[in-house]
């Protein structure tokens, strides 16, 4: 192996690391919430704040907005390089919480950390890769996703005896992890292709032939066309995979009827099957076969999962359940989210990338924060078959929408697919037609 591909594969799996500290923080806030709950004497309300700005909710789709635009404006390496050092501070403040304000004060600083720290390391990522091996670097990040959950429910079992002592040394670890990624990415270069980027565009304001990107450009013409094929892939399916993460538990003891024990195994068994099935299918053939032969494939196993509980409660048997956990898994690793972090930095110009990442993740966090507010409704009302319905058209949405629009991107450079997508006059400065002087037409010069 060449100096350049190990250099390359280190600056992946640095970024990668962001995944394992983002998931970790929500499953460890979802561990050990009963006992943060009877230690501070929490009610409903406390609860509910907790649940709405943690990592997996608003702050952490802020922290994606106002990071997105940083990193397009100012550079990813600025939000890639000080945004752990937040991260860290909200954890120290939730490890040594004594109180509700300092709790809730960690998860609200941990989860904007956590939204800016995706959208700078998943760009980062996909510009740093190979055109023809980014797909394999793109799904180590889905790796590390898994394994960090699957790490902290582990730890949870094992100091599960400490009570409250327990969950801040799970905590803790991601600290640790944190510190360990943060040194690490000091000697990190900034992204090649957003200096390239940004030296263009300097070049062409500065001769009257550009202007400064603004955030409603995203809106408009092939930029629209991108936001709205990534929403239908990956907002509408995480509707599903936010009611998997936060509400599993729930559903494994009192639809499957299992233990709380047989219910953490399960979900143990599920993330470890997601980082199984991103190293053996997405890494390995998202870059060789049809990519939307794969995604088709792969998102219907996941309408197959959610469509187990159409059945009737008495028919959902242990070996049922595990099929569940193993179908979704296997599209948690190589489904709409792997597809959704690669495609979310080829479909979209280098000085829209990040920001483009950032307003899809705030809509995804978003609109599962309402779906949230009503599923226990749906279920308490009509039954958790019904809330599967639902569950089961999403997934199916989701599906359709990325084999129809299936873009072909595959072994293609970034500027390729820029190019493809914009042609010789665009919202990139790099596609502006120099040998003409051509001002920008239409949406991108008003």
């Amino acid at each position: 192996m060449s100096t350049k591909q190990q250099s390359t594969w280190t600056k992946t799996i640095v970024a990668s690391m962001t995944s394992y500290i983002d998931a970790g923080s929500i499953v460890a806030g979802a561990a050990g919430l009963s006992l943060w709950e009877a230690y501070l004497g929490m009610g409903s309300v406390q609860l509910g704040m907790l649940a709405a700005f943690s990592s997996n909710a608003i702050s952490a789709a802020l922290g994606a907005l106002i990071g997105g635009y940083i990193c397009d404006r100012f550079g990813r390496k600025l939000v890639y390089t000080y945004d752990l050092v937040f991260y860290m501070l909200g954890m120290l403040l939730i490890v040594f919480a004594v109180n509700f304000p300092m709790l809730f004060a960690g998860y609200c600083v941990v989860g904007l950390s956590v939204g800016a720290d995706v959208v700078a390391s998943w760009t980062l990522i996909a510009e740093n890769a190979p055109a023809k091996n980014r797909a394999k670097h793109c799904g180590s990040a889905q790796v590390a996703w898994a394994l960090g959950p699957a790490v902290v429910l582990v730890m949870s079992v094992i100091l599960g005896g400490l009570g409250l002592l327990g969950n801040r040394i799970v905590f803790a670890h991601l600290i640790v992890v944190a510190l360990i990624t943060w040194i690490l990415r000091l000697r990190m270069p900034e992204s090649d292709s957003w200096i390239a980027n940004k030296e263009k565009e300097q070049e062409l304001i500065a001769k009257g032939l550009w202007r400064k990107p603004r955030m409603r450009d995203l809106f408009i013409g092939p930029n629209l066309k991108g936001v709205m094929f990534l929403f239908g892939v990956y907002t509408i399916w995480n509707l599903c995979a936010g009611t998997m993460g936060f509400f599993l538990p729930y559903i494994y003891e009192k639809v499957g009827g299992v233990s709380n024990a047989t219910a953490n195994a399960l979900t143990v068994g599920l993330f470890l099957t997601s980082a199984l099935s991103t190293l053996t299918l997405f890494m390995r053939l998202a870059d060789r076969y049809s990519r939307r032969v794969i995604y088709r494939v792969v998102a219907c196993l996941f309408i197959a999962a959610w469509s187990i509980f159409l059945l009737p409660e008495q028919s959902l048997t242990m070996p049922l359940l595990v099929t569940f956990a193993i179908l979704v898994g296997i599209n948690n690793g190589s489904g709409q989210q792997a597809f959704y972090q690669m495609w979310g930095s080829e479909l979209f110009p280098a000085r829209y990338r990040a920001s483009a990442q950032g307003v899809l993740f705030f809509s995804a966090r978003v609109f599962l924060g309402f779906w949230s507010l009503c599923l226990p409704v749906i279920t308490e009302s009509f039954g958790f078959k019904v809330a599967a319905i639902f569950l089961v058209a999403f997934a199916t949405i989701s599906m359709l929408i990325g084999t129809i629009f299936n873009p072909n991107t595959a072994g293609k450079t970034l500027e390729q697919i820029e190019a493809e997508r914009y042609g010789s006059v665009g919202t990139s400065p790099l596609s502006v037609n120099e040998q003409t002087g051509e001002q920008p037409q239409e949406y991108m010069a008003t």
